[in-house]
């Protein structure tokens, strides 16, 4: 199969496993998909048994092994920081020397441990690439383009937390970078935490948050905590945060500055909250933009590739593309840590001679980024039959037609095909679909569906050849990365909100495909294409025949607090568990009114519990 490098992350959160063969990408996927522990952080076993027995093959194959971060380096900062904000933080340093000074310092060889442990053959050489230079090489590496500016922004790796990177070739030259504490995804952390989030998994909900508020409170983080230079760079007030010195990220400064305590979790949201997630959110998107323009003069091109766990900022990504800063702008699906462990792989494979794929084609080396495990349908009538669960099996066109029609009717279809999504977002093989149209959709699902909180808006799949009509994308989607406002012609003029603010904005009905129109006007888009997934573009062909509409809500299937499902098995439990109406495994379709566990509604989720 070609010279096989494996990527490792791990250790902090969403660890991952990535299996590269000459440059081309085999298979990858997260730890928490297997471990069904949300964010997982521990050393992905399961993800790397994945990956090998994707390709056919154990350790003995594999050439090498790349881990994501300077492990070493990494330690440094962290006593530096303890030792430069002592005597403060004691706690913090009581809880976290310990672990380093047991097996986090050399992490080579606690990964040679774990990966020796899985009884798959000797453990290869180990290398390691530097945070930034594993995100860096996961943006530029498979992206469609031959040179490009590298943008990588997030919380903190060893000591970077924001560099620019000029891709050419199989090469990758670092420009410029930022230190920590000088942070722009610890200062958009803080407000998460702030707001009641919780920390590297609740930033989205904060972007979610921002359009029902006013940023009132823009001014007083310029004046206050970030110093914005014209280019981009910036200096955090660090005394206003407590993560140097704690185990929180705010505290009293913060508290003083902005209206009293933070918000606890589970309470009920205030305008407060909606103001300060506006007010970062406009400050934030200031910063890339200008990083992204200095990024375009600095190394003069003009394709823009984005990694990094603030890459997933969806509206800020939508901006950079909205002023045309770049002519193009391809975002890595995975741009959190986990696609650190394909970058890392990536990297080691270029270093060694690997090619890059599909180069010159136009079409990145992703595959759609549907890189985890698949289940034939032989595999799945198996697990049904043993269950002696009731379903249907169709040929393709006629599920495709079947499936729209019940959508149609106002159905909720889990959607499980094919090989499972690497990344955070569900892109029509692990998704629950609906009817954008239908007005109460969003609310319904978010309830009834994914147990979550009801401001939370969804996004929309869409073909792509008519993305312009119902969208104003200026460039194609597919990994729902970006923020688009909705097209005019779909903008319906009962979408006044004169007087009305806060969750009362979700009431106020603003286009034609109101569930997945955000209080904004705006939507977080993916374009289908025919060529990636091609049972999703059917179903979604069938959709537009039935209806005239080529637009479904997709949401990731799983409910709230859970990973997205990786198995049949786990996607029947779902399924179950909730208000989903229709079941799709492959060729197969479920009913949950034949299902003969099924209860009527309103009594459906009791004696069921969902941890």
């Amino acid at each position: 199969m070609g010279d096989l490098i494996l990527g490792i992350s791990a250790f902090y959160h969403d660890s991952a496993a990535a299996l590269v063969a000459d440059g081309r990408i085999v298979a990858a996927a997260q730890e928490e998909r297997f471990s069904r522990r949300r964010h997982d952080p521990s050393f992905p076993a399961k993800a790397v048994e994945y990956c090998l027995r994707e390709a056919g093959t154990d350790l003995r194959g594999v050439s090498a092994v790349a881990y994501y971060e300077d492990s070493a380096l990494k330690f440094r900062r962290v006593m530096a920081t303890h030792l430069g904000s002592a005597p403060f933080g004691f706690a913090s340093f009581r809880d976290t020397v310990p672990a380093w000074l047991d097996w986090k310092l050399d992490v080579a060889r606690t990964v040679r441990r774990e990966l020796g442990g899985l009884g798959l053959g000797p453990v290869p050489a180990i290398e390691h690439r530097r945070h930034h230079e594993s995100h860096a090489a996961s943006a530029f590496l498979p992206s469609p383009y031959e040179s490009a500016a590298v943008l990588c922004v997030d919380g903190v790796g060893e000591w970077a937390t924001t560099t620019l990177w000029h891709g050419q070739g199989n090469d990758l030259r670092s420009v410029a970078e930022l230190k920590f504490p000088h942070s722009l995804g610890l200062l958009y952390s803080a407000f998460t935490y702030f707001c009641g989030f919780k920390v590297d998994s609740g930033e989205y909900k904060l972007m979610g948050l921002a359009p029902y508020g006013v940023p009132r409170y823009a001014a007083l983080i310029r004046e206050k905590l970030i110093d914005i230079k014209p280019d981009g760079s910036f200096r955090l007030n660090v005394r206003y945060f407590s993560y140097l010195r704690g185990q929180v990220m705010t505290g009293a400064a913060f508290e003083r500055l902005f209206d009293g305590p933070r918000r606890q979790p589970e309470a009920p949201l205030t305008e407060r909250e909606f103001d300060l997630a506006a007010s970062v959110q406009e400050v934030t998107e200031e910063v890339m933009l200008r990083l992204a323009r200095t990024a375009r003069r600095v190394t003069g091109e003009s394709r823009l590739c984005l990694a990094g766990g603030v890459a997933l900022n969806c509206v800020a990504n939508g901006r950079i593309i909205d002023e045309q800063i770049f002519d193009e702008v391809w975002i890595q699906p995975a741009a959190g840590d986990a696609g650190g462990a394909l970058g890392a792989a990536l990297s080691v494979a270029a270093e060694r001679g690997a090619e890059r794929v599909r180069l010159g084609s136009g079409k990145d080396a992703m595959s759609g980024s549907l890189l985890g495990p698949s289940y034939s349908d032989d595999e799945i009538e198996a697990f049904l039959k043993d269950r002696s669960i009731p379903c249907t099996r169709l040929e393709p066109d006629r599920l495709a037609h079947d499936v729209a029609g019940r959508l149609a009717e106002g159905a909720v279809v889990g959607w499980f095909q094919g090989r499972m999504e690497f990344g955070p977002r569900a892109l029509g093989a692990r998704s629950i679909l609906g009817d954008p149209r239908n007005p109460s959709m969003q609310s319904e699902m978010n309830l009834k569906i994914k147990f979550r909180e009801s401001f939370r808006p969804f996004a929309p799949a869409v073909l792509a050849t008519e993305a312009k009509d119902y969208f104003a994308v200026r460039q194609d989607s597919p990994y729902m990365l970006v923020v688009s406002q909705i097209a005019d012609g779909q903008l319906t003029e009962s979408g006044t909100t004169d007087g009305v603010t806060g969750l009362d904005l979700l009431r106020v009905p603003r286009s034609t495909i109101p569930a997945v129109t955000h209080v904004d006007r705006s939507a977080r888009v993916q374009t289908v294409g025919e060529d990636v997934n091609p049972a999703y573009h059917r179903l979604l062909s069938a959709f537009k025949e039935a209806t005239g509409c080529p637009v479904l809500i997709n949401t990731s299937f799983n409910v709230r607090g859970e990973p997205i499902v990786e198995s049949p098995e786990q996607a029947y439990t779902c399924f179950m568990r909730t208000g989903i109406d229709v079941l799709v495994l492959g060729g197969f379709l479920l009913e949950k009114r034949e299902q003969p566990a099924w209860r009527e509604e309103g009594d459906w989720r009791e004696d069921i519990p969902l941890d």
